[in-house]
């Protein structure tokens, strides 16, 4: 019986995953070298190498130069979490979407924000707090820094009739981001602006994005009590 030949780099990849799945290719194991591969698949190097990459990349596979490719030891699972705009996330839910600005103010931020945004300090930046309602419950508060050097049409927008994460993600591109998950408990503002009893538990997401090595913009999410946050592991 002759060995299939593969036309492309997706075939490839998932003849690896067979040999990987099937306990041909054991965790620790030493592939054989792309060379090798591409003569026993009936396909181009560059077909092969764009295979195992995509498997490095999801964790399966460990490449080192001069070493070789080998099976991961210890495969790690990936979660893919895209940006989301609030507004749609509230929509995909079923939910009636609601938004309200509080404030909008061109000031001097404080110096944890100048330092995490890595701008002068004394840079005035644009700060925008909001509030993302869903079935005229509150929904999340956002309360939002914007480099206003790097995004500078954001001074001329009032951000009464759309969020400034809805804004952002249409009119500022981002290179890469930094992104952190904490609990936190209501202070006194956020259970009025959230309608929830001060201390309750709350979830947090802090995050900064970059357009290379400006910051774009760095915002604190805090949403309502028994938010969910969902993902895809790949």
């Amino acid at each position: 019986m002759n060995t299939p030949t593969f036309r492309n780099w997706q075939s490839v990849q998932d003849e690896v995953l067979r040999r990987i799945h099937s306990r041909e290719w054991k965790p620790g194991d030493l592939i054989p070298n792309e060379t090798d591969l591409a003569q026993e698949f009936g396909c181009a190097r560059t077909t092969v190498n764009r295979a195992l990459r995509s498997l490095a990349d999801s964790g399966l596979l460990d490449r080192r130069r001069k070493a070789g490719t080998r099976v991961a030891s210890q495969p790690v699972a990936k979660a893919t979490l895209n940006i989301a705009v609030i507004r749609s996330e509230v929509e995909e839910r079923g939910q009636k979407y609601g938004y309200q600005l509080m404030s909008r103010a061109q000031a001097v931020p404080p110096v944890g924000v100048s330092a995490g945004m890595a701008t002068d300090t004394g840079q005035t930046l644009l700060h925008i707090r909001a509030r993302h309602i869903a079935n005229d419950k509150p929904y999340a508060v956002e309360d939002r820094w914007i480099n206003t050097k790097v995004v500078p049409d954001a001074l001329n927008e009032t951000f009464k009739a759309v969020s400034a994460n809805e804004w952002l993600l249409t009119h500022a591109p981002y290179t890469h981001g930094e992104i952190a998950f904490s609990a936190a408990s209501a202070s006194k503002d956020d259970s009025a602006v959230l309608s929830c009893p001060e201390h309750s538990a709350l979830f947090a997401i802090d995050r900064v994005t970059w357009d290379g090595d400006a910051s774009v913009t760095k915002v604190r999410l805090i949403f309502a009590p028994g938010h969910q946050l969902r993902t895809d592991l790949k």
